[in-house]
């Protein structure tokens, strides 16, 4: 069974935790800073995208997989050569926000904004792409920001995965639906067959209680025999999908003060990830999100 394989493209200061502890002075905190300015940052302060990503991009083309990278616009903009890359080595490009604010930042307004401003930079970068797939930053989709399914719709996407089906204290929705379905804007948990076709975090589901095992700090900190038979066991029902930051593969990724909690969830573990994608990597069969909901026949739809 093809499962979905996800990149969530940003850099290691966009992360929730992260991006409101940063340094007044770093220049990523302003949002005219163009990228020859930002550029000139030095020290812990300098982007590290490129070389945190690379190796990611490496490690795909040596197994021959290709995934779904969720590109946040302002890293397509300053790095369009990383950008061409993805592309080159036939990976999916699909959104992940113009500035990784999450949606309960923005009004429908400002979110239409930043998704017309990406399909412009993609344009610019990769102008034989068609984008469809978009993940809203830090999982923010949820019944206060459902509104943004009717502007995504509007403006031309396919689908959606954003919805995270479990409460966690940062995000997340109980009782959402755990395989590919159509959410309404008024409850994004029930299914009322709209355009958007929502592809859910995975989580596996025992005795009533959801575990996640889809990626990130779960993915991190979890015994990994346990990750992989809860993995198993959602196979035999439907495709699964994992998401990954480049910054959390990196030994080289920068790290900031922060509370006991958000350093753990931020950075614990992250010198095996690397190992622990590896592993999935050949466990398991992957292909870019847009191939599996194909291959299901949502798209068709």
């Amino acid at each position: 069974m093809l499962n979905a394989l996800t990149i969530d493209l940003e850099d290691w200061y966009h992360p929730e935790l992260v991006r409101h502890r940063l340094p007044v002075s770093d220049p990523r905190e302003s949002k005219t800073q163009s990228c020859a300015d930002a550029s000139k940052s030095s020290g812990a302060w300098e982007p590290q995208i490129e070389q945190a990503t690379e190796h990611l991009l490496d490690l795909l083309e040596e197994q021959h997989i290709q995934a779904t990278f969720f590109v946040v616009g302002q890293i397509a903009q300053c790095h369009p050569q990383l950008i061409e890359r993805i592309v080159a080595q036939g990976h999916e490009l699909a959104c992940h926000g113009m500035s990784h604010r999450p949606l309960w930042e923005m009004t429908p307004a400002e979110f239409k904004h930043e998704l017309q401003e990406f399909a412009e930079t993609v344009a610019t970068v990769a102008p034989s792409v068609q984008v469809l797939g978009f993940r809203a930053p830090t999982f923010s989709l949820d019944n206060r920001t459902g509104w943004a399914l009717s502007v995504l719709a509007e403006l031309g996407y396919r689908y959606d995965s954003s919805i995270f089906p479990l409460r966690t204290p940062l995000y997340g929705v109980t009782h959402c639906p755990l395989m590919p379905y159509r959410p309404s804007p008024e409850d994004v948990c029930r299914d009322k067959g709209e355009t958007i076709i929502e592809f859910p975090m995975s989580v596996w589901t025992w005795a009533g209680v959801r575990v996640p095992v889809c990626g990130g700090f779960y993915l991190r900190a979890l015994p990994f025999g346990f990750v992989k038979f809860c993995l198993r066991q959602i196979n035999l029902h439907r495709p699964f999908v994992i998401y990954v930051h480049p910054w959390e593969t990196s030994l080289e990724t920068p790290r900031i003060p922060l509370s006991l909690p958000s350093r753990i969830a931020t950075y614990y573990n992250v010198a095996h990830m690397k190992h622990r994608l590896v592993d999935l990597l050949n466990t398991f069969s992957f292909a870019p999100m847009r191939t599996v909901l194909e291959e299901m026949g949502e798209l068709s739809r």
